[in-house]
């Protein structure tokens, strides 16, 4: 017995957002970029193809936010062609062909104005689209079409979508909805826990309940929606709140609980859902977003349909340019064990400029090892076998579990038209701030955990080097933290819990010794740029040197970082170095700096002192050969200890002081 399932529908942007709307529908042509094997392999060739690839192909031509007529129909002008085959109106065919017991879609389409013409195309891996099928309305004034297409063809990538042609008439696509004849088992849709961790950011959370409230189409999917309140600045004293609540009544439920970063808001959430066990699933979701309310229900309709218990996530978009698609997926590199965008993406791709059906990278299926926690499905059988969210604060949690749960036969798909928009990583100063303690830290517990090389493949070298690297651009602060944060790997996953409240603190107790992290906002904080003698030959540092001169300088920077400051060096910066042009190799030439920051917000004093950088390389040295020789007893004591520590008994204790104290929630 089979029954009919709605998969995707037909929608168009809240609010007419003229922002995104090239991400809904698409008024350009298409113009495929050149396939890479007819390229070759000449690194010229390679490189003018990359330069080509990254070419705006955009006219300018657009429609009219006021041609939205409502969130599923939109009005075509006379004689104007339209393309649905966009991120989030195209079907990607592929992922339900992979990752499904779907096997077949029918499309169908209402359309209501004389004349038009409906065309309906498929692409391949390759990036190739065919027509597959046509019809017109003709002197009909409304019509309704409904194709049969098979997801047979597409095991390697592909999109199915349709294109509207209007006539001597304006034309209404009314609406368009993609359905599947599934098992009748499959027929009831599920339902989800959403997990939202705050703080100190309560009008983005606020307006971020309010968007899932309002939808009328999710409500019915929602179990519960809980917001783990960790801040100072409350949400439930946003004024965007009360409305907020309202829409989502007895759905909402705020928890308090003191700062235990993401992985111990996120952790509570899950906990919370596994011991109430009304949801099928648990999503994960940032509260500084702008969400798809859409893409909700779409990661529970594929989650539902899936083969296999598997964890579905969504996109992230740029908040501030929001037809950019900041990244396609994400891996573990095994070697080097570092998160990067698969290969054979393209990260930061702004759909405005080239359109889907234009990009042909974006028609291969993209595999991942884990998705984001900005916005992730998982099934809460799931969290109940491998485990919740490891301690962490932050960093690596959620990469950390898509690597657990993918060993344990739980796949993760980043699903297309699931997405949501939020802040670029490449505007934060996660590297060097205090997040630079739970990058090294959270990175290497993951790679003894997970990785498949002796000793963690290159990760000790690589972060020797990285180590040496911030020593020369006198980022002292930077240096410490990170040897700490190894300190503690060394230090084994039996206090992971209880560092979790008090470690932030501390480690912004250590870098405020230094002052390359005591950042001000006034430029006139800073002493006057001086310096005794100008630079040689009145260069000024911002060329990008060769790979020859990077390694020359690799080799005598840390030579020259012994000698003496220059004089006036130390009372008086010799530059100011933006946060863009602040590389190492910049760095090193200086005895000092003024530096700012990446979210342009403060800049920092940087002073070389010879003293500080002899101790902190010794230090560096001989606590990665520490960690080259204990990585064996390390990876078999974090592996024995991974179920206790992720286990729901495990963070009831630690959240016990705000589950049995006055803060308590009812």
């Amino acid at each position: 017995m089979t029954a009919t399932r709605l998969l995707q529908r037909q929608i168009l942007p809240v609010d007419r957002d003229f922002d995104v709307l090239a991400l809904y529908v698409d008024p350009e042509d298409a113009r495929l970029d050149a396939d890479k094997y007819e390229i070759g392999g000449s690194r010229a060739a390679k490189d003018l193809n990359n330069a080509a690839i990254r070419q705006s192909t955009a006219t300018g031509h657009t429609i009219h936010p006021d041609q939205i007529e409502s969130r599923t129909a939109l009005r075509v002008k006379s004689g104007d062609r339209l393309s649905f085959g966009t991120y989030f109106n195209a079907f990607p065919a592929s992922y339900w062909r992979r990752w499904t017991v779907v096997k077949d879609v029918t499309l169908t389409v209402t359309v209501a104005g004389r004349g038009a013409t409906l065309l309906v195309y498929k692409s391949m891996a390759k990036g190739h689209s065919q027509r597959v099928a046509s019809a017109g309305t003709g002197a009909e004034s409304r019509s309704t079409f409904s194709f049969d297409l098979s997801l047979k063809p597409f095991v390697d990538g592909g999109w199915y979508w349709y294109d509207i042609i209007a006539g001597d008439d304006d034309v209404v696509v009314e609406s368009a909805e993609w359905t599947a004849e599934v098992p009748e088992d499959r027929a009831e849709h599920g339902t989800v826990d959403i997990a939202i961790t705050t703080m100190n950011r309560p009008d983005f959370c606020a307006k971020l309940l309010g968007q899932l409230g309002d939808d009328q189409e999710v409500r019915p999917y929602l179990d519960t929606v809980f917001v783990m309140e960790q801040g100072t600045d409350k949400v439930v004293d946003s004024p965007d709140f009360a409305k907020a609540q309202g829409a989502l009544g007895d759905l909402l439920r705020v928890i308090d609980q003191g700062n235990l970063g993401g992985s111990g808001g996120y952790a509570r959430g899950q906990l919370e859902s596994i011991r109430k066990g009304t949801a099928t699933y648990t999503m994960m979701m940032d509260d500084d977003i702008v969400c798809e309310p859409e893409g909700v229900i779409r990661a529970i309709t594929f989650a539902d349909l899936a083969r296999r218990p598997t964890i579905v996530g969504g996109h992230m978009f740029n908040i501030y340019s929001r037809s950019r698609l900041h990244s396609f997926g994400e891996i573990v590199q095994p070697w080097r064990f570092w998160w990067q965008s698969p290969f054979d993406t393209y990260s930061d791709w702004d759909l405005a400029g080239r359109n889907l059906r234009s990009s042909r990278w974006l028609h291969k299926r993209i595999d991942v090892d884990f998705n984001g926690w900005f916005m992730c499905l998982v099934p809460r059988r799931v969290l109940e076998e491998i485990g919740l969210s490891l301690p962490l604060f932050i960093k690596w949690d959620d990469s950390e579990f898509g690597l657990r749960a993918k060993a344990a036969g739980y796949p993760t798909v980043t699903f297309p038209g699931a997405a949501v928009w939020h802040v670029p990583w490449t505007d934060k100063n996660d590297g060097l701030d205090w997040q630079a303690y739970f990058h090294q830290r959270n990175r290497f517990i993951a790679a003894l955990l997970h990785s498949p090389y002796p000793k963690g493949g290159r990760m000790i070298r690589e972060s020797r080097n990285h180590q040496i690297s911030h020593l020369v651009s006198m980022q002292y602060s930077t240096v410490e933290i990170r040897h700490q944060a190894l300190l503690d790997v060394l230090a084994g996953p039996d206090k992971l819990h209880e560092m979790l409240p008090n470690r932030l603190a501390e480690i912004n107790a250590i870098r405020k010794r230094f002052t390359d992290a005591q950042l001000e906002v006034d430029p006139d904080a800073f002493p006057a740029i001086r310096r005794k003698k100008p630079p040689r030959k009145g260069r000024d540092g911002t060329e990008i040197p060769g790979r020859l001169s990077l390694l020359l300088s690799a080799g005598l920077q840390p030579l020259r970082q012994l000698k003496p400051p220059r004089e006036l060096s130390q009372e008086n910066p010799e530059a100011e170095v933006r946060a863009m042009d602040a590389k190492w190799y910049r760095l090193a030439s200086y005895d000092s700096a003024v530096v700012s920051m990446n979210d342009g917000a403060s800049a920092a004093f940087y002073r070389r002192d010879p003293q500080l950088f002899r101790e902190q390389m010794v230090k560096t040295l001989e606590i990665h050969e520490r960690l080259k020789r204990e990585w064996p007893r390390l990876a078999e004591e974090y592996r024995a200890k991974l179920g206790e520590v992720t286990s729901p008994e495990a963070w009831e204790e630690t959240f016990r002081p705000w589950t049995d104290g006055p803060d308590a929630d009812d």
